[in-house]
């Protein structure tokens, strides 16, 4: 399973629009296009799934271009939805599944690899915008997880 967390969005303090609807920044979608080479080296998945926030939406889009898959819209990962989204990532727990969601969202999930399946993540695990955790485990625990820091794209 691949966690990754969505890509550097518009200011929140800029938009004045509803925030699910917030959009990526342009070096959000530099990172967007940069996720993809990511996920290829680490194995494409075989479904992807994502928040339906746009720039959650927007991080999988060129993922899921070059896949030939379907993006998945799974509420349950969306921002806010703490154990929601624990439940949801544990369900998929060993199956070939990228899924994208929020730094809050992925800061409850490490601390529960943590606390209750014992994962060492490290000594300062991070989750930096458009980064990807790959977790291994199966049947709902995890028995390790990797960080990949984000890859940004050049600019066209």
């Amino acid at each position: 399973m691949l966690l990754v967390r969505h890509a550097h969005a518009r200011s929140r303090k800029d938009w004045s629009g509803d925030d699910r609807r917030r959009p990526l920044s342009a070096q959000g979608l530099r990172q967007a296009d940069g996720l993809v080479a990511v996920v290829h080296r680490l194995g494409p998945p075989g479904r992807v799934f994502s928040s339906p926030f746009l720039r959650c939406t927007q991080t999988m889009e060129p993922l899921c271009q070059s896949l030939g898959v379907d993006l998945e819209e799974a509420p349950e990962v969306s921002e806010g939805e703490r154990a929601a989204a624990i439940s949801f990532v544990r369900r998929y727990a060993g199956t070939d599944v990228a899924v994208c969601t929020h730094g809050d969202v992925i800061a409850e999930i490490l601390v529960s690899l943590a606390d209750e399946d014992r994962v060492d993540l490290g000594p300062n695990p991070k989750q930096a915008k458009s980064s990807v955790w790959a977790l291994e485990g199966s049947d709902g625990h995890f028995t390790r997880a990797t960080y990949y820091p984000p890859v940004v794209s050049s600019p066209s």
